[in-house]
């Protein structure tokens, strides 16, 4: 079985757990998820199946679009309300105040990632350190909000939400630790909603718990849908047998206008979706990044 399942992650298990499930249902051995979304957090998770798998990495690259509940006046170890408590403060920050905060945390910033997180340091997940209570001390990395707005003002309980359209590589958590630090209360994640990635909402998106071995099938995309944001290209069948045994294709050949060194291409041939070129410039040809599909013939 092979291709794109978007899921609507609901809070309570791990992103894991969620491939665990489709794994189970579709009997694929080769599966994996897009993007971590914590325990705590639901919505947009999109999972590859089969040979699929080897788009992950595009899919990663994508930006993604949430809806997070920020609570003022508590900070956690780690960075969200699942946490343990680490300091408490008083709060007499106003809409306006709130506002402001966006604003300044809009476009690109520089971000400590959280301590309790699936980055690594020597191999190691730097959550696992954590909780050995080994601090690591972690690098600023440049991320990009693109637009982060007020969807409700602080309630009584000094909670507000937000929706904020960011970056690969951006920390909600610390985010919301940022914003804390900034207003002078600290704050921490309250609650969180993916609900764009990687060109797919909500709207697209089943929930596990409605799948089973009879239905399934019903909700598998072609994995092209992935990848739908590139630019495509088509291939004669003597093309596509080069391309899926590991050959280059001259760009002449192809009539492809206006390359980008680099630039990842949708390869097809027939109608049948082959897999990513990559554009090497320097040798005027579209290499081999990965094979998904082989047009009959040439399948090894």
């Amino acid at each position: 079985m092979q291709g794109l399942i978007l899921l609507n992650k609901p809070a309570g298990i791990t992103s894991a757990g969620a491939v665990a499930r489709i794994r189970r249902i579709t009997g694929e051995k080769r599966v994996g998820h897009t993007g971590t979304l914590d325990p705590m957090a639901t919505g947009v998770l999109p999972v590859l199946l089969g040979r699929a798998t080897a788009l992950s990495g595009l899919m990663l690259d994508a930006d993604k679009r949430y809806t997070a509940g920020i609570k003022l006046g508590v900070s956690t170890d780690t960075e969200d309300i699942t946490g343990s408590i680490v300091s408490e403060k008083p709060v007499t920050v106003t809409a306006a105040e709130t506002e402001a905060a966006l604003k300044a945390f809009t476009g690109k910033i520089s971000q400590r990632p959280p301590v309790y997180s699936a980055l690594k340091k020597d191999g190691v997940r730097l959550y696992e350190l954590a909780r050995r209570g080994e601090a690591p001390e972690l690098k600023c990395r440049e991320v990009e909000i693109f637009s982060l707005s007020l969807v409700s003002a602080p309630d009584r309980d000094n909670v507000f939400t937000v929706d904020a359209h960011v970056s690969k590589g951006t920390y909600i958590r610390s985010l919301a630790r940022d914003i804390g630090e900034y207003l002078g209360c600290g704050a921490c994640l309250y609650s969180l909603e993916r609900t764009y990635a990687g060109g797919f909402s909500l709207a697209d998106c089943v929930n596990p718990d409605e799948l089973n071995a009879d239905n399934v099938g019903m909700f598998i995309k072609s994995e092209e849908e992935a990848v739908r944001h590139l630019r495509g290209v088509t291939v004669t069948p003597k093309q596509a047998a080069r391309f899926c045994n590991g050959g280059q294709l001259d760009f002449e050949r192809l009539k492809i206008e206006k390359i980008t060194d680099g630039e990842l291409f949708r390869v097809k041939c027939g109608g049948v979706f082959l897999g990513i070129g990559r554009a090497d410039s320097e040798r005027s040809q579209l290499a081999v990044k990965c094979v998904i599909n082989y047009p009959e013939g040439t399948e090894k």
